[in-house]
């Protein structure tokens, strides 16, 4: 099957963080590198990419998938969760009904949806088992309403890439280069569609070791500033997210001269 209107809604890991495009004009990520691979099967092909960082679900659905509808799918990609777990006043239920919510409204708009569990960053980061039961109570939602509205689930909770700080940029939440592609692969195999072999095999060599030196430089350098920014934030009534826009709001065509398309990458 080829795909004409490929659109994706989410927050920053549907943008492309952290896989910047070479010369830094925006991010790349997994949704590029499947929409170059679509192109190559349908030269009318189009894409869009809604995403915005930040974003929970209960605002991914009222912002991004008005618009998503307007343009018309025949694919549509969700990817959404993780903000809404590191949000303060957590509760399952709640984020529960948001993830059925947000993917009852993509199959409403799209004949065929792609949505994702979170693999298990708590294992990227000291103290990080605070936020495994929330990915746990989060992911089951996401399989539950994939099940429910016939959406194709990539299920990332088993992959032992998470493993590997490779794939992982330097806040180790969002992937890298090799972590996107890795991604993009699993999409393409859900989809029925070949892709570059070389996107899962692993990397040569090994991970440098993690240490408590690195775990301090991570926590000053990565967290702190997030953490005061939050703060400052809820003070002033500011929503994450606000004031960054999609970096691609209307169907584009792909051009496969570009640097990530599959032979390039």
């Amino acid at each position: 099957m080829s795909y004409h209107r490929f659109v994706v809604v989410g927050d920053s890991c549907a943008e492309g963080l952290d896989d910047p495009y070479p010369d830094q004009r925006c991010y790349r990520g997994w949704a590029d590198f499947v929409a170059a691979r679509l192109a190559e099967d349908e030269p009318g092909f189009r894409y869009a990419n809604l995403a915005v960082r930040g974003r929970r679900l209960d605002q991914i659905v009222p912002e991004q998938v008005p618009a998503a509808a307007r343009l018309e799918p025949d694919l549509i990609a969700l990817f959404g969760g993780g903000n809404d777990v590191m949000s303060r006043g957590w509760d399952a239920r709640t984020v529960a009904r948001r993830v059925d919510a947000a993917i009852r409204a993509c199959t409403e708009i799209s004949p065929v949806v792609v949505t994702f569990t979170l693999s298990d960053v708590s294992r990227r980061m000291p103290l990080g088992s605070r936020m495994r039961p929330r990915i746990i109570a989060l992911n089951e939602a996401i399989r539950e309403a994939a099940v429910s509205y016939g959406a194709r689930l990539i299920d990332l909770w088993p992959d032992q890439a998470v493993t590997d700080s490779r794939y992982f940029g330097a806040d180790r939440l969002h992937l890298s280069a090799h972590g996107h592609r890795r991604l993009a692969a699993y999409v393409l195999a859900r989809l029925g569609l070949g892709h570059d072999p070389a996107w899962l095999a692993p990397l040569p060599g090994t991970a440098a070791p993690g240490s408590r030196r690195a775990d301090l430089q991570w926590l000053l350098r990565e967290v702190l500033p997030v953490a005061v920014t939050r703060t400052r934030n809820r003070l002033i009534g500011r929503q994450p997210g606000d004031g960054f826009f999609p970096k691609r709001p209307d169907l584009l065509p792909m051009p496969l001269d570009e640097a990530w398309a599959p032979g390039n990458a």
